[in-house]
């Protein structure tokens, strides 16, 4: 019995078939309409026969064999998925369940538009272990299910790939002497040829890509789409094996799609961007969403004049005007990734460029790190790398040695002097740092990008591009540092290693969150004591905060590994479903990131940091390009330290105490306390102290005015100032008098977005009126930190506050994220 899936749930299915068919490369050739906020154009797939059908064809001869399938049986030889992330980045949480796609008894039947969309005849989730096998479809036609949703599917074709010119050479000449009617046959040998070329070839591969992604058409293809899918088959052909391997979609988007967002910039221009949406790309071209889909891709994108497309590829591409008034901008990949993790930016982004060569010759100077010598030694050890075949740079001597990639910076006009006074200097000394930790850049370039305020994230990462949040800039160096550190991160967890199953979500940004910590003291060159001092305050902040969302988030949704011993498991069709990745609220939770990093923390430490760093950086070397499950981490680095085993430090253990279970980890709430000895900890609490017994004088004494020299209160750090408003919060009242006089003391409103955040917290606790502006800015301009601010802001049941809400949301609901809209609009309504 078919169940119709119902989109307003909390779970995201994955229907398409991979274990028949995986798309092994993408060619996109679209056009961008912002008058009618639509991409429009054409893709064409270059499929393989996939792992479960290695079968022979209907002509009886074997079908195929995809290099997939070949590395398959390895378990870790793919590359990558993020998230987006925030995705989080765009990270998405993947169960797999016995679901998979059912084929219909229904004929479709072709209209004049060729749009064979029924929502009859769109696929449903069956409960029988898996109806797509091919040996008991009968004479049924193979299904080829794609990933699908918010688009308008216009009609799919078979590419005639054998009409290319010279296209013939790619075959070996054994497998052209044939009849004239294995014409179908020698399309499909074709495809094959072109996708497995060697890595050396890849230049001729896009290049040959590009012309038969132009080829004409030899057939239309019946198709159907669902709610979340595009079902596609051929008359008469049984299974994967005949199935056309070359096929166009033409299609466009809704100006209400879920994958990308229409909006306006800082400076008031139209745009239009991905920005990590939980259902990742199925709403900008159809695809397959699992990990375990890996591909490269490229793409043309028209758009007019005065628009800068930024999309996530190799080359800094340079626009090509094709007519007046009209650009193309055309880029490529070559390393195999998840469809999820494609990225474009299109707007009136200028770039922002360094003014002073003086300037920069000091960055360039100032950000050359040197090499730990164990990295040294390990860097240039030559091994064979364990990922299906691309042009890796982990094995080009030139990539080995640049510690510093090509980078580029755009944001709305507005914006660039913003971005040069910080942002610009940071990303060489924050590359440098990462490449002293891990080494080899994995991408070969760098474009970062800083966001409309809509951004529901203060940044995320995707291959070769960072889109940052515009509340990183404010305030200092601080949040941009470790904000670009954190992203830069996720260049080496997250994108060239990713996690095997979705659930596993902390592989991604418990990674990128310790890691942060590492790359931006190298970056500032603090000292051995600076650095102490920095992480063990961060420490204690994330513990509270780790802690506050343990007691006000849902059990299950706080393990690392909710399926435990069957993470990583596939379903025989390769469909799924993501559990709550609908969910509105999952985006706003740190609980991967925080457990995560713990986890990470109290391995180094019962290690030794030197030691663990060393076992990241043969981690990195073994693992890039590949997806990997928790224990594959973990039995590796135990495996390094073998005396870890002998105290009792296991993968089980790990396992029950850290990944498996809700909660704050048992070994993390008996270190909690140590966090407070820490100096720049101690700093703060006399500080606070300070506040509060001021507080407590003027209260007692109202009419009395505090004099200017009665109290001396030190300069904090921005980290220090966040720990200073948090602790404050816990005072049942302070005064108007002392809440101006902070605000004052620290200029609170010059600072970074993290501790403008607690200072309107405090300003909305205490219904302080004079700060109830700033309440207003934030809301406006920092949408990717203040959603729960509304929350606070109805829950005191003030009426000047639940207006200030309700106002600050009617003039940003509009443009806001679709999950933030969502969760804000349940807070007020």
């Amino acid at each position: 019995m078919e169940t119709q899936l119902d989109p307003m749930k909390d779970d995201l299915p994955l229907m398409a078939n991979t274990s028949y068919m995986l798309v092994k490369h993408y060619v996109l050739d679209l056009d961008v309409d912002f008058k009618g906020k639509v991409i429009e154009g054409s893709i064409v797939l270059f499929l393989e026969t996939g792992s479960q059908h290695r079968k022979t064809s209907s002509a009886g001869k074997e079908c195929c064999q995809s290099q997939f399938d070949e590395t398959c049986e390895m378990g870790t030889s793919e590359p990558c998925h993020i998230p987006m992330i925030n995705v989080p980045t765009c990270s998405s949480k993947m169960e797999y369940n016995d679901f998979a796609i059912s084929g219909k008894e229904e004929e479709a039947t072709t209209d004049e538009n060729s749009n064979h969309s029924n929502n009859e005849q769109a696929s449903g989730i069956s409960s029988s272990k898996d109806p797509c096998d091919i040996e008991n479809r009968g004479n049924k036609d193979f299904l080829l299910v794609l990933d699908c949703c918010d688009l308008s599917v216009l009609k799919v074709e078979e590419v005639d790939v054998a009409a290319v010119s010279g296209i013939e050479k790619l075959v070996r000449p054994a497998k052209l002497t044939g009849v004239s009617q294995e014409v179908e046959n020698l399309r499909n040998q074709i495809v094959h040829e072109l996708v497995t070329l060697p890595a050396d070839r890849w230049k001729e591969q896009l290049h040959y890509s590009t012309l038969c992604s132009q080829a004409p058409g030899c057939g239309e293809l019946v198709f159907s789409t669902g709610t979340w899918s595009l079902e596609i088959r051929k008359s008469g052909i049984q299974t994967p094996a005949d199935f056309p391997h070359a096929i166009r979609i033409w299609y466009k988007t809704k100006p209400e799609g879920r994958s990308v967002t229409w909006t306006t910039d800082q400076s008031g221009r139209p745009c239009v961007y991905t920005m990590g949406s939980p259902i990742n790309n199925r709403a900008l071209f159809p695809c397959q969403e699992p990990p375990i889909a890996l591909s490269t891709w490229q793409a043309s994108v028209r758009t007019a004049a005065g628009f800068v497309v930024l999309m996530s590829g190799e080359n800094s591409a340079e626009p090509v005007q094709l007519r007046e008034g009209v650009l193309s901008w055309y880029y490529y990949v070559s390393m195999p990734m998840p469809a999820s993790t494609f990225t474009i930016a299109v707007g009136c982004w200028q770039e922002v460029k360094q003014q002073s060569f003086k300037q920069t010759a000091a960055i360039e100077t100032n950000t050359e790190f040197p090499l730990p010598s164990s990295q040294t030694d390990f860097r240039w050890h030559e091994e064979t790398c364990g990922h299906v075949e691309y042009p890796c740079r982990f094995q080009n001597p030139a990539a080995r040695l640049q510690a510093v990639i090509p980078y580029r910076v755009f944001a709305p006009w507005c914006l660039m002097e913003s971005c040069e006074e910080y942002l610009l200097q940071l990303i060489p000394q924050c590359l440098s740092a990462a490449y002293a930790t891990l080494g080899t850049h994995p991408f070969s370039r760098l474009d970062v990008l800083i966001v409309p305020s809509n951004f529901s994230s203060l940044g995320m990462a995707s291959p070769h591009i960072i889109f940052l949040s515009q509340s990183v800039l404010p305030g200092g160096s601080h949040l941009c540092g470790t904000r670009l550190c954190h992203e830069i991160a996720h260049a080496w967890f997250g994108l060239a290693i990713g996690a095997r199953d979705w659930t596993e979500e902390w592989i991604s940004e418990g990674f990128a969150t310790f890691l942060e910590d590492i790359f931006w003291a190298r970056a500032q060159q603090l000292s051995h004591d600076e650095i102490k001092g920095q992480q063990e305050l961060k420490a204690l902040l994330r513990w509270r905060r780790l802690r506050d969302e343990v007691q006000n988030s849902e059990e299950e949704l706080q393990v690392l590994r909710p399926k435990k011993e069957s993470t990583g498991e596939l379903s025989e069709s390769g469909a799924s479903v993501v559990k709550y990745g609908l969910k509105a609220e999952k985006i706003f939770m740190q609980v991967h990131y925080l457990k995560g990093y713990f986890l990470l923390r109290s391995l180094a430490k019962t290690i030794g940091e030197v030691s663990y760093l060393a076992s990241l950086r043969k981690f990195v070397v073994k693992f890039h390009g590949q997806l990997v499950l928790s224990q594959d981490f973990l039995s590796m680095l135990l495996e390094d330290i073998p005396k870890q085993k002998e105290s009792g430090l296991t993968v089980e253990s790990i396992f029950q105490n850290w990944l498996d279970t809700s909660g704050i980890p048992k070994p993390l709430l008996e270190e909690g306390e140590t966090w407070k000895e820490c100096q720049l900890v101690q700093q703060v609490s006399g500080e606070v102290t300070k506040w509060i017994q001021t507080n407590r004088r003027i209260r007692k004494s109202s009419k009395k005015k505090m004099k200017q020299d009665e109290v001396v209160f030190q300069q904090l750090l921005p980290d220090q100032l966040v720990l200073l408003l948090e602790s404050l919060l816990e005072e049942k009242t302070l005064c108007p008098r002392i809440l101006q006089c902070l605000e004052r003391t620290y200029q609170l409103q010059k600072q970074d977005a993290e501790v403008r955040h607690r200072w309107c917290e405090l300003v909305i606790k205490h219904k302080y009126e004079p700060g109830y502006g700033d309440v207003e800015r934030f809301l406006r301009e920092d949408q990717a930190m203040g959603v729960y601010l509304y929350g606070e802001l109805m829950v005191n049941e003030d009426a000047k506050q639940q207006e200030l809400a309700r106002k600050c949301f009617a003039a940003a609901q509009e443009h806001m994220d679709a999950s933030s809209a969502k969760v804000v609009a349940e807070m007020l309504f």
